[in-house]
């Protein structure tokens, strides 16, 4: 694929977990994300979300990486790994306490198991107590407006579907929300592109860059690819992992991956290379056929790994 000069205007990102390989679902999120970014002449990146020791495997990383270049998903610059930002996110938090805009929660998931929401027990506790504690935002009775590119228009008051919710965990981790939110907003990431399993998680992550007084980005939440039984592909669910052994199998898994984002590739391309393939999607790329529903139900796509 020839080179494409540089838009600083859009800078776009692939945030996989290292919790397995790469599966279709995940080649189908990262494809998006990539033609997005190309088509408007746009950087790429990839940040590895490694805060949750517990659930990632080893080797998983770099598999993930081994896979995107394999089929000629080339990033810009150099990989971001979370966990070696956590600093950044201890700082941004003790910033969220000092001004009371976040609070120590002491509270046990016993005493919790009965409410839908949070409700405050600990929101006046600003300091660390002898008990294990997270840090939850406290979350204003506002509301939460986006327009998403694909999904179209997105409204939710935190403080009454939410509730205030945790932003450093009791072990010491950083929530997912918190860490995605500063680090889109501090690599000056202008657009995400990613699953529809996110699309609630959009509202929070808003939130806490209006507290940390950050940036958005505009946001795109693509259906994610499901089995017939509405189940989502996913790690967790035992997902099997691509199969790119072969250059062959790697264009095919991308044309499939291509049909499934419903951007119709002809037929004269089955028998091109992924570099071909990808330059014709990037010249074609069309967003708006994507539909805006939650998933796509499929139970055999026809990648070369079966689901």
């Amino acid at each position: 694929m020839p080179p494409l000069l540089q838009s600083a205007s859009y800078i776009g990102r692939f945030a996989p977990s290292p919790t397995g390989p790469l599966h279709s679902g995940s080649l189908i999120a990262a494809l998006a994300s990539f033609l997005d970014a190309r088509s408007a002449q746009g950087k790429w990146l990839i940040r590895i979300e490694d805060t949750d020791p517990p659930r990632e495997q080893t080797g998983a990383s770099t598999e993930i990486l081994r896979a995107l270049d394999a089929h000629q998903l080339h990033w810009d610059d150099e990989v971001v790994y979370q966990s070696q930002r956590s600093a950044i996110y201890q700082a941004a938090t003790r910033s969220l306490i000092e001004q009371q805009q976040a609070f120590y929660c002491s509270c046990s998931r016993l005493q919790l198991k009965h409410h839908d929401i949070y409700p405050g027990t600990c929101r006046q506790q600003s300091q660390p107590t002898t008990l294990p504690a997270s840090v939850r935002i406290l979350c204003q009775n506002s509301r939460i407006v986006f327009e998403d590119r694909i999904q179209g228009r997105q409204s939710q008051n935190l403080s009454q579907d939410i509730g205030d919710f945790v932003i450093f965990r009791k072990d010491g981790l950083p929530a997912y929300q918190l860490a995605t939110a500063i680090d889109d907003a501090e690599q000056g990431i202008t657009h995400v592109m990613r699953g529809h399993d996110l699309l609630d998680s959009t509202p929070r992550q808003i939130y806490l860059q209006q507290r940390l007084q950050m940036t958005s980005p505009s946001y795109a939440h693509i259906p994610v690819l499901a089995k017939k039984d509405g189940q989502k592909l996913s790690k967790q669910n035992l997902a099997a992992p691509l199969i790119y052994d072969s250059p062959t199998a790697c264009s095919n898994n991308l044309l499939q991956a291509l049909k499934i984002l419903q951007q119709d590739p002809p037929n004269d391309l089955q028998q091109q290379c992924s570099a071909d393939i990808l330059a014709w999607a990037v010249s074609h790329w069309a967003p708006q056929h994507i539909p805006a529903i939650p998933a796509i139900k499929k139970d055999q796509p026809d990648f070369t790994a079966s689901i």
